[in-house]
């Protein structure tokens, strides 16, 4: 019974963080009704991305007004009708939507059970560029390619490489003993949420066991490195911010 001890996988720092689900506390968000939300990542900790996991009960919705954010939702498990602006899909696990700042969106109908993982941040919009288009989509549908030849290293492009979107979101999946091939330091920081398997990750210098359910939160230049463990390919999602220039 480690709990009895105050045993905690998680870690919260200045420029990183893993929180697990065993350190879950729910939250009252606005436009939310029948669901519990944990905020996992956000302002708060010094991150410039908010990251949420949403669990929806029966006859639970979020009905979320236009503003300054854009919201990515990645739908874990279950399923549920979402809408943004004038487009709506009924999407399932594996589905997920994306909506500019600006736009409402809202999820109804929800299977009991359904948990979504929301990532969002203010909109930069830049400079004689349209601003992004509303995105409702599926994974499976997403042709993936080896990360650098790596055919044990398997990369999914969520969201359009263009210049209008200043967030990218994808999904990475390592067979057993798959692993980033170097460790990066980078400008770009990250939300990121395991969504099966197991592996270890360095965050500066501190190794980490992680595995489905867990988050990790990366600031701006925190070395990392990944490495799937186990006897079952692992799989993560994250977010990063993208096509803006540093000044």
């Amino acid at each position: 019974m480690p709990e009895l001890f105050g045993h905690t996988r998680a870690h919260v720092g200045a420029r990183h963080a893993l929180i697990t689900p065993d350190n879950h506390v729910s939250s009252s968000l606005p436009g939310f009704s029948g669901a519990t939300a944990v905020v996992l990542v956000s302002p708060a900790m010094g991150a410039r991305v908010a990251q949420t996991l949403v669990t929806f009960q029966s006859g639970g919705s979020a009905r979320v007004a236009a503003g300054d954010a854009q919201t990515f939702g990645y739908v874990m498990e279950g399923a549920a009708l979402v809408a943004v602006g004038s487009k709506r899909r009924r999407l399932k696990a594996g589905g997920f939507f994306y909506c500019p700042a600006g736009l409402e969106w809202s999820l109804l109908s929800p299977r009991k059970g359904t948990r979504v993982t929301l990532f969002q941040k203010a909109y930069a919009p830049l400079p004689g560029v349209r601003a992004p288009r509303a995105i409702l989509g599926d994974q499976s549908r997403v042709k993936g390619t080896p990360f650098l030849g790596d055919p044990v290293a398997n990369l999914q492009v969520l969201l359009p490489d263009e210049p209008a979107f200043d967030m990218a979101v994808n999904i990475f999946a390592y067979q057993p003993g798959g692993h980033l091939p170097f460790v990066e330091v980078h400008i770009m920081e990250h939300g990121l949420v395991m969504l099966s398997g197991e592996g270890v990750y360095r965050l500066e210098d501190s190794w980490y066991p992680v595995r489905a359910g867990d988050a990790v939160w990366m600031a701006p230049y925190c070395a990392q490195w990944f490495v799937a463990m186990g006897k079952v390919p692992a799989r993560y999602l994250y977010y990063k911010d993208v096509n803006r220039a540093p000044l």
